[in-house]
């Protein structure tokens, strides 16, 4: 299940296409290739989107997406 805390950086190793899902929310989670610091609560409320509508989408999404490596 993916929360508000998790890690910007464990969350793209984790789960296939999270970046661009949440790209086009608005939320850009790497910036000049590198994943970009904090939890995905923080980077969220940076851009000033609700958490719980995004947690939301992205666990409804990326449920049976998590990679096996």
């Amino acid at each position: 299940m993916i929360t508000a805390e998790d890690y910007i950086e464990d969350l793209l190793k984790k789960y296939d296409g999270i970046n661009k899902f949440l790209m086009e929310r608005g939320v850009i989670c790497v910036v000049c290739g590198e994943p970009v610091w904090g939890t995905l609560g923080e980077l969220v409320k940076q851009k000033s989107l609700n958490i719980e509508n995004i947690l939301l989408e992205l666990n409804a999404r990326f449920k049976d997406n998590e990679r096996l490596s």
